[in-house]
């Protein structure tokens, strides 16, 4: 195929098939090159620390968040920067070539460890990207590894930002990704490997649950304002909940409020935030309107990680960026883990802007993390022994822009009035703030939190299985309906297969990095399969009873 690059990482790659030309998500060719050898040198760095933990020989932890960094900023939406990517791609290689002479005999090692950059990154990157990998499976199988590992680096990042670390997965993490270089290794022995992400995905899950816990406190029950005050603003949007710790401290007694978007939404539920005042409320949807809301909240944005939209001129000079997230023009907040970044300047911006226009009015209620549930078990396990709850139904993952995506919002308000949704991650947009009613005092909307929180529903389903003292954990009253967009939601399905758990579906389209071996090994394996229609689905997952509404 002779493309300008291609990419088939998320849910809206072109055609379902691939981006060829320019990126869905916005990322020209450029970009999509210098990602394949950010990814590229990445695998062939993870293939000398490989070697060196095999000879005895310490990895930095420098050189772990190195690694978990880079695998980060190539995920959908998170860096549009050419420059900080370059720079990526320089430090990585500089990195190898210092650790390369520690190995005793590197020359059985991949040529991914010994690529050199001779006359600049504009190189022809055809054999250093997906389609390197000629046989169609394995490309697939490669494929589904990295990405789960990319989600999982995710994971690793916000929870080495609040302090901890993990040797084992880090170490894990780099294996993995240098197996993908191994033309040696079958595709049955691939399989394994992604079993094994996933079971290691759990790992760094229930890592960065601690991390927040320990420092954030124990989500709870929690009623957030969809208003807005009469202060200039700075919006919160990402993922990193340390970079929304550090600007509330430092804009404490400013007149500036602080607001969250999106996936930071689920902030509001720790204790530690709430004692925060200027933390006003949340502004707007998932991370695809923000083009529209972000124009209309006036004052200075900031983003923490990925689901990063290119910004339009109205507001690209009040966009800005930290961490791993990067847009060309916009400036960024440094700072290392550990440090205190300065937020100044974006301070400084937001008390010169005006207030942000009210879009919307009300309250959404969460704060659902396993913790939580496990409060009301007592509460949640009589209402489904005495049949006011039949059955509930997973609706976590992502959101995006397809207009197919109506699918959830429509199932989620067509559910018979016994079914209640566990949902984590930016996908509640689509019904979160609809009136489903309760069950007695139990919502029937249960948010545990962000995409990084999926977490909770591995551990309340666990939970609830050594409740009704079941065998097997489908055997529960749950079925999964889940929305996909990015790589983080590939390792939580990955996490989901580690546990056992089968009969996932999967919308609203199938992965294009799924072969069709691939696809076939899976649905047999464990039941996966896409979405149909709403009244379809519906009747299959709660039959013909009230085949919806009651």
């Amino acid at each position: 195929m002779d493309n300008q690059m291609f990419c088939y990482q998320c849910q809206e790659t072109a055609g379902g098939k691939g981006c060829t030309k320019f990126g869905v998500c916005g990322k020209d060719p450029e970009i999509a090159n210098l990602q394949d050898i950010l990814i590229y040198v990445t695998k062939g760095l993870s293939c000398v620390t490989t070697r060196l933990r095999q000879e005895d020989k310490v990895i930095s932890r420098e050189i772990n968040h190195l690694i978990t960094q880079n695998l980060f900023a190539t995920v959908t939406n998170t860096n549009f920067d050419r420059e900080t990517i370059a720079d990526r791609i320089m430090e990585t290689i500089d990195a190898k070539e210092a650790l390369l002479p520690k190995v005793r005999n590197p020359e059985d090692l991949p040529e991914a460890v010994f690529w050199e950059v001779e006359d600049g990154l504009d190189v022809n990157t055809k054999g250093l990207g997906v389609l390197a990998t000629q046989e169609e499976d394995v490309r697939s199988l490669r494929e589904l590894i990295t990405y789960g590992l990319k989600g999982l680096s995710a994971y690793m990042k916000h929870a080495n930002a609040l302090g901890q670390e993990d040797e084992k997965i880090d170490a894990f993490i780099q294996k993995a990704l240098s197996m993908t270089l191994d033309d040696g290794i079958s595709e049955g022995d691939l399989m394994k490997l992604v079993l094994e992400t996933g079971r290691v995905g759990v790992l760094g899950m229930a890592l960065l649950d601690t991390a927040n816990n320990k420092r954030y406190g124990t989500p709870s029950i929690t009623s957030v304002d969809l208003g807005v005050g009469k202060n200039p603003g700075i919006l919160v949007s990402g993922h990193d909940l340390r970079d929304l710790e550090m600007l509330l401290e430092q804009t404490e007694g400013t007149g500036v409020d602080i607001y969250t978007h999106s996936e930071m939404l689920p902030a509001h539920y720790y204790p530690k935030f709430k004692k925060y005042p200027h933390l006003a409320g949340n502004y707007g949807n998932a991370w695809w309107e923000q083009r529209a809301e972000f124009e209309k909240f006036h004052g200075p944005i900031l983003m923490t990680t990925n689901c990063v939209v290119p910004p339009g001129e109205k507001y690209k000079d009040r966009l800005w960026t930290t961490g791993t997230a990067g847009v060309a023009g916009c400036r960024h907040i440094f700072g290392e883990y550990g440090e205190t970044k300065d937020f100044s300047g974006i301070i400084k911006q937001a008390k010169k802007c005006a207030p942000p226009e009210e879009i919307e009015t009300g309250r959404i209620i969460g704060g659902f993390a396993h913790s939580q549930i496990m409060a009301l078990s007592e509460l949640i396990v009589n209402s489904i022994k005495n049949g006011d709850i039949r059955k509930f139904v997973v609706m976590a993952g992502c959101d995006g822009r397809m207009k197919s995506r109506k699918y959830y919002t429509e199932f989620a308000e067509n559910l018979p009035d016994d079914v209640v949704i566990l949902t984590a991650g930016c996908a509640k947009y689509r019904y979160i703030k609809q009136n489903l009613s309760d069950i007695g005092s139990i919502p029937r909307v249960l948010d545990a939190g962000q995409c990084n929180d999926s977490y909770s529903l591995a551990v309340i389903m666990l939970e609830l299985k050594k409740i009704f003292d079941l065998k097997d954990i489908n055997e529960l009253p749950i079925v999964f309906n889940i929305a996909w967009y990015e790589q983080k939601a590939v390792i939580v399905l990955l996490a989901l297969l580690s546990l056992g758990i089968k009969n996932i579906h999967l919308g609203p389209t199938l992965p294009a990095f799924l072969s069709p071996g691939v696809t076939r090994i899976l649905a047999h394996t464990f039941g996966i399969s896409g979405i149909g229609t709403v009244d379809s689905d519906l009747k299959l997952f709660f039959g013909d009873k009230d085949n919806g509404k009651s």
